[in-house]
């Protein structure tokens, strides 16, 4: 299974992502994390990414194109893979098609999380962030075993930056004028499947695996 998860800040792409993942026992591949490898690794890709991201800025579409083929091309992501947060623009979705293409591959859904703005601010002003690992949590709806500390390495929890209201009224803004390009291209490519991202995680889920199971049912009998 080949996915990419779309979505607006706070729809819980990560979180879906790892549970499709697991799902479709395939690697879920997050830009955010290939970004801190690269870094951390000291390429020079890393290190060009850094100088951006350093700057609160976007990583250009020929670092980020680039960093993206070559994790996908690594042995785990020969059966497939679950991307979070590429495309994020219209060119980087063409890209993707093309570096797919060369491989005889296609991409199987994009998926878009949907959610009301009220509840995007609900979601975001109460997520916390492993300080260490990046592991995500939500004091509502997904909270740590212990308060403040990570599940997953046992670092502290933090609330980023940009989860204020301010914040997150600009991201909404961007992510609109950003990712309208890429939603008319997976609709004109009809593979784009709109999910209801209100309700619990494993509701949320068990939504998007019943659409794709139907739909890849339905795209069987017509062969």
């Amino acid at each position: 299974m080949r996915l990419v998860i779309l979505g607006a800040p706070g729809a819980g792409k990560g979180t879906q992502a790892t549970l499709l993942a697991e799902f479709y026992h395939c690697p879920h591949v997050s830009t955010g994390e290939i970004f801190r490898r690269a870094i951390a690794e000291g390429t020079e890709l890393g290190r060009e990414a850094d100088r951006h991201i350093s700057k609160g800025r976007l990583v250009p579409d020929d670092i980020t194109i680039e960093l993206v083929k070559q994790r996908i091309e690594e042995p785990d992501c020969e059966h497939g893979f679950i991307l979070d947060g590429f495309p994020r623009t219209r060119s980087q979705a063409i890209m993707l098609d093309q570096m797919l293409e060369e491989k005889h591959l296609g991409l199987d859904r994009a998926i878009l999380l949907e959610l009301e703005e009220e509840e995007i601010y609900h979601r975001l002003a109460n997520r916390r962030v492993c300080s260490n690992c990046g592991a995500t949590y939500h004091l509502d709806s997904l909270p740590p075993k212990v308060p403040g500390i990570c599940d997953v390495c046992g670092s502290s929890l933090i609330q980023r930056a940009d989860d204020n209201v301010e914040t997150i009224k600009e991201r909404i803004v961007i992510y609109h004028e950003l990712t309208a390009p890429v939603l008319s291209y997976y609709e004109e490519q009809g593979s784009l499947l709109v999910i209801n991202g209100e309700g619990d995680i494993d509701e949320v889920h068990k939504r998007i695996v019943s659409n794709l199971e139907t739909r890849s049912l339905r795209a069987n009998d017509s062969c």
